[in-house]
């Protein structure tokens, strides 16, 4: 399950996404159009920042703002910095992998051979979709 912590993530970069010819926005602004608790905000949008993606302005008139353009913010990304591993199962993630204490013969684990194909399902999913492909679906009806 997508934790509050990734979707707070995503639904900030859509909201940045949408307003990028605007002036940086600030937390309170964010935190009260997503209905996102602020403190919490302030934390994800440092990590967020941190990683490269937002860019941040101190003082009067300052805020937070998109340091990558939309199309080029995908959510195979987002979830990394956020959750960590895309693996549901540690044997099968790819940047996060270590093997299961309870595993005895990981080379034929079915376990860890449906995980992977789990894995790989995913990945090409969040890899292909960026947050400007989330701002044109909302932009559809359901």
């Amino acid at each position: 399950m997508l934790s509050k912590k990734t979707k707070y993530a995503i639904k900030a970069l859509v909201v940045l996404g949408k307003n990028l010819s605007q002036p940086p926005m600030q937390i309170a602004r964010i935190a009260e159009e997503e209905h996102i608790p602020k403190k919490f905000l302030e934390q994800i949008l440092l990590d967020l920042r941190n990683a490269g993606y937002l860019y941040s302005k101190k003082g009067a008139g300052g805020g937070y703002s998109l340091n990558k353009n939309p199309e080029d913010i995908y959510l195979v990304d987002i979830l990394r910095i956020t959750d960590g591993p895309i693996a549901m199962v540690p044997c099968a993630s790819l940047k996060f992998y270590h093997k299961c204490e309870e595993c005895h013969d990981e080379v034929t684990c079915g376990i860890r051979k449906a995980f992977i194909d789990v894995r790989d399902a995913s990945l090409k999913v969040l890899s292909e979709t960026s947050i400007a492909n989330i701002i044109e679906r909302e932009k559809l009806p359901a």
